[in-house]
Formats: C-alpha cells, sequence, structure tokens
C-alpha cells in the first residue's frame, strides 16, 4: 500500500553513517539482562538504566518497533513514555522481531538460543521463523520442529503468564520462543490492559505484555503522520495500562528494536556480485548472501567494492569474531548462517525475490545502526 498520509511533524532524524556497527551490549545494558533483573526470583547483576523498587508487582511491556531514537524525536506526543524514568538499552543482531523476543524470553544471546534471524537456512531450506515456513514447506512445524530449533525455557522455567495477541497461540515461533508459555490471548488494545490488571489484581507477581503496533504502521506507512499518531495511541495505552494495575506496581516498557524509515530505497546486488551468489536470507536490512566457499573472498571483495558506501560488509567468520551474536555459538546454530552479510548504514534495504509480502515495507531493521540497536528501558510506578 502506497503511503499517502501527510509528512510527520516530528521527523526523525536520519541515519547517520556510523564507522563502526552498535554491538549488542551483552555484559551490560542489553535486552538479554532484563529478566534476570526484573523476574520475581531473578539475580540479574547486569548494570540497566533503571532503579526497582521493593514492590512485588511488576508488568514488563514489550512494544514492537519502539527504537530510543524514534522516541526521543517525539517527546512531545507521549508525554506519559516521556515523563517515565530510564534511559536506552540495546537489542540483539540482527536487530529483528524473531531474534530479539526469543532473546528477551529466554535472556539468551541469539548464539545460544539458534534464533538467528528472521529468514535463516535450515536443513537446505530457508525458514521464515515468524511464520515457520519456507517456499517449500509453508507450515514447517513437523518438518522443522520448534523445540528443537530453540530448545531453551523462557522465564527461567517460571510461571510467567504473558498477554499477546490471541492469534498467536497456536503459531511456530511461539512455540519457539515461548515454549508452552501460560498465553493469554487479546484481540483488541482494551482486553489487553483488561488483562493485565486481572492477573495483577488477582495475585500475579509478574506479567509480560506484547504489543505490535508501532511496528505494525512503520513497515506499511513509514515515519508520517500515521505512524505519529500511532506513537500517540501507544503511549495513551502505557497509560491506561499504569492507571488500571493495583497501586505500587512497577510498570516497565521496552522494546524489541528500532526503525529506519527506508522509502522506497530498495538496492539490487551489483551484477559483479550477483554473479557470485548462489542464494539469499536474512533480511532487507541484514542481508545473508550464500556462495560457494571458495568465492568467500571475493565476494567480500566485490561487496565491499560495489556496496560498502551503504553497507557494513562482513563474513561470517568476521561477525564471530567480533560476537555480534554473542560470544559463545550453540553447535549446529553456524549452519543457519550465510557466508556474506551486507548491513546498510544508510536508510536502504537489499532486494531478494523470495523475501516478499503483500506490500514493499518502508519502516525497516534489522541492521546495526543506533535508530535500530538502541530501544528504551523506562520505569513508572503505580
Amino acid at each position: 500500500m502506497a503511503q499517502t498520509a501527510a509528512h510527520s511533524a516530528y521527523p526523525s532524524r536520519l541515519v547517520r553513517s556510523q564507522l563502526e556497527p552498535t554491538l549488542p551490549a551483552f555484559s551490560g545494558g542489553c535486552i538479554t539482562n532484563l529478566l534476570p533483573y526484573l523476574l520475581p526470583r531473578g539475580r540479574g547483576m547486569a548494570r540497566l538504566p533503571v532503579e526497582l523498587g521493593a514492590t512485588k508487582k511488576r508488568v514488563l511491556l514489550v512494544l514492537d518497533g519502539v527504537g530510543w531514537d524514534q522516541l526521543q524525536d517525539r517527546q512531545s506526543i507521549v508525554p506519559t513514555l516521556h515523563a517515565m524514568t530510564g534511559g536506552p538499552i540495546t537489542t540483539v543482531a540482527p536487530s529483528t522481531t524473531a531474534t530479539a523476543l526469543t532473546s528477551i524470553t529466554t535472556s539468551l544471546t541469539p548464539a545460544e538460543h539458534g534464533v538467528v534471524g528472521y529468514r535463516m537456512v535450515v536443513d537446505g531450506e530457508v525458514l521464515n521463523t515468524l511464520r515457520w515456513g519456507s517456499l517449500e514447506t509453508p507450515d514447517a512445524r513437523r518438518q522443522i520442529p520448534p523445540d528443537v530449533i530453540q530448545p531453551y525455557d523462557p522465564f527461567h522455567g517460571q510461571d510467567v503468564p504473558l498477554v499477546s495477541r490471541a492469534d498467536f497461540r497456536r503459531s511456530g515461533f511461539s512455540a519457539a520462543h515461548l515454549r508452552g508459555a501460560h498465553l493469554v490471548g487479546y484481540r483488541t488494545t482494551a482486553t489487553l490492559v483488561h488483562e493485565v490488571s486481572r492477573l495483577l489484581h488477582e495475585g500475579e507477581e509478574f506479567v509480560y505484555a506484547y504489543y505490535d503496533g508501532i511496528d505494525k504502521v512503520s513497515h506499511e506507512y513509514g515515519f508520517g503522520s500515521v505512524f505519529d499518531a500511532e506513537f500517540a495511541f501507544v503511549d495513551r495505552l502505557v497509560a491506561e495500562i499504569i492507571a488500571s494495575v493495583p497501586s505500587g506496581t512497577e510498570v516497565i516498557v521496552t522494546a524489541d528494536h528500532g526503525q529506519v524509515d527506508c522509502g522506497n530505497n530498495v538496492v539490487h546486488l551489483h551484477e559483479d556480485v550477483d554473479a557470485l551468489v548462489t542464494g539469499m536470507s536474512g533480511e532487507g536490512r541484514f542481508r545473508w548472501l550464500h556462495c560457494d566457499p571458495a568465492a568467500i573472498d571475493e565476494l567480500e571483495s566485490e561487496a565491499k567494492h560495489h556496496h560498502g558506501h551503504q553497507a557494513w560488509v562482513r563474513t561470517r567468520q568476521q561477525i564471530l569474531d567480533e560476537n555480534w551474536f554473542g560470544p559463545v555459538m550453540r553447535h549446529g546454530v553456524e549452519d543457519r548462517l550465510g557466508d556474506v552479510a551486507l548491513c546498510p548504514f544508510e536508510p536502504i534495504s537489499f532486494f531478494d525475490p523470495a523475501d516478499s509480502g503483500p506490500y514493499e515495507l518502508i519502516g525497516r531493521h534489522g541492521s546495526l545502526t543506533d535508530a535500530e540497536m538502541l530501544v528504551p528501558l523506562l520505569r513508572a510506578e503505580a
């Protein structure tokens, strides 16, 4: 669907051509360290930018797609979020929903839990981890069991109720990153608020909630007036949750990744690069290129020559050496990666004909710019 809304009155800053990618802060302020810090029986040691109180009740609200940069650019339309205390932390790499949500619920790095992207190679097929299917196998839950791909329990084995969209209950991705957790489904945002409040009033100490509106609007409309309207709506949603939960409850807000408005800047691989490529996986802002093993060095060289002015170019081994996915990789997970990655620092995405949907995405994420990697960690007490 084409964007028809007027330009945002709160324009987001441009992607800056960073000299180096923003890497996940695995040893400190990173989404992998949230649950050890927040759970009632957690033992988190990392330094995070919120001071917790002595309350026995807490809700963690994950707002899909709310980056720190985009939040700072819209302070005037998010009075509730702006009034909360806290600061930025990093997400994981790739800065994409499937990988990040799994890192939040398991407290593990992508290298450990194994959901290393939106589209990753499993048994010779490119698995879309959100749809849990491939071109060859649209529903791959039987052929590629989610509990084998991601074998770790969420929430440190604690029985945590989570409030999320009802239609996620039976998805393959839910089976992978939630693994049988107690999902309380909602179909409207009013129901989301009601269920969070009900669970806490009925005695639950910790509730996990997830809302995906910002991400969906960004993908379809970019950073226009519709995006700003959704941001303002999300601020009211947070205010409603704070008003509805028991007095003294701590409301913690975070996100899985930020966003970049790429407009229609879709880049096709240069013909010299494409000639070496045998396949692609990943996504537009973390595009994995696959090739013959003997051609990796040549592919890296050609990709840097033709696309190095737009993107960080790394071989798989370089990414492993730089610990993009974490310091220790579980056996077999490396096989899910490509050979050379293109990760833009400019507001573009790289084209893959097999990576398509009902409309061309405008707002995107996946790379390692500040706009995508920095997410909020905010606190308010009811």
